[in-house]
């Protein structure tokens, strides 16, 4: 792939980063990537937020009562707050 294939590359991240590829195509974006700085940077970006979420389901996180019914009251959903 070359660097005007840009966007035919970024059309198949999801696949490549789920592994759901077969090796040519694999070999083509790694290739890829070994050559554009820009998709480069796309896909480490993309790596990194899917591990941060993965990281953050984990360990489950409980909101303070005050942040939480500040932000029910903003959405209008005060009705849930004691839930």
């Amino acid at each position: 792939m070359k660097h005007e294939n840009c966007q035919s590359m970024l059309l198949l991240l999801s696949d490549f980063i789920d592994g759901e590829l077969n090796s040519e195509f694999c070999e083509a974006i790694e290739d890829h990537l070994a050559e554009c700085p820009d998709c480069s940077i796309v896909v480490d970006t993309l790596k990194r937020t899917i591990s941060l979420y993965k990281e953050s389901s984990i360990k489950p996180v409980r909101v303070p009562e005050d942040v939480r019914e500040r932000l029910y009251k903003c959405l209008d959903l005060e009705e849930f707050i004691d839930q």
